[in-house]
């Protein structure tokens, strides 16, 4: 039954907008959200805590496997602790990064990202979900900017968290997780043949969730039958 479940997914580099644009159209469409990102930074804040170096690869796998969260609205428990700001700090994304190179952790979490595929739909945001967690979604997106632009971005959100960092750090960190995220052998990030290519360098969030819901309702009209 779940692969009756419509899916849209959202993919793109760190700080494209890909996640505030597929909150808005799972807000918009009254379906369920996939966060994938989340649970690579719940398995590299859960390695930190353990101590668990994020080169060792099986190490890493188990903690995966054995992973205890649980989304709960706007909470995301790791061992019962809403850790939901705490995954945002640049450390535990910088190590998220470098956790999802591996197999073992990408297999682990797989089957747990497609449980999130129920009725009436779901909106999956993250780096493969287009092209390896959910391939038979009838609409994918990809959405990108500048590294620069996104370096901004980070930049005015990490200094409202009251967190000191200048741009050009965040801009060398971006572009280095570009670069590992594009090159990794596992679920490399790339466009999904066909996808919906968004470029959020200069357009609003608003205007970039209205151009993929009118694009679902294309979708859905060529589907219906006549």
């Amino acid at each position: 039954m779940a692969s009756t479940v419509p899916v849209i997914t959202v993919d793109g580099p760190a700080a494209s907008g890909k996640g505030t644009i597929a909150a808005g159209v799972a807000a918009a469409l009254g379906w369920h959200l996939l966060d994938s990102g989340a649970l690579y930074r719940l398995v590299a804040l859960a390695a930190l805590e353990r101590g668990v170096a994020v080169d060792a690869a099986p190490a890493l796998a188990a903690v995966a496997a054995t992973l205890d969260a649980e989304f709960a609205g706007d909470a995301i428990l790791l061992g019962g602790r809403d850790v939901a700001a705490r995954l945002r700090d640049p450390d535990v994304g910088a190590a998220a990064s470098r956790v999802a190179v591996f197999p073992g952790v990408r297999q682990a979490l797989f089957e747990r990202q497609r449980e999130f595929r129920r009725a009436p739909g779901l909106v999956a945001d993250g780096r493969d979900m287009g092209t390896v967690v959910f391939p038979d979604a009838p609409l994918k997106v990809f959405v990108t900017a500048s590294a620069e632009e996104r370096a901004a971005r980070r930049h005015k959100q990490l200094i409202a968290k009251g967190i000191s960092v200048t741009i050009d750090s965040l801009l060398r960190e971006l572009r280095e997780r570009d670069e590992r995220d594009a090159n990794r052998a596992e679920a490399p990030l790339r466009p999904a043949p066909g996808a919906l290519l968004i470029d959020t360098t200069a357009q609003a969030a608003g205007q970039s969730i209205a151009e993929v819901l009118a694009a679902w309702r294309g979708a859905t009209a060529t589907r219906s039958p006549s």
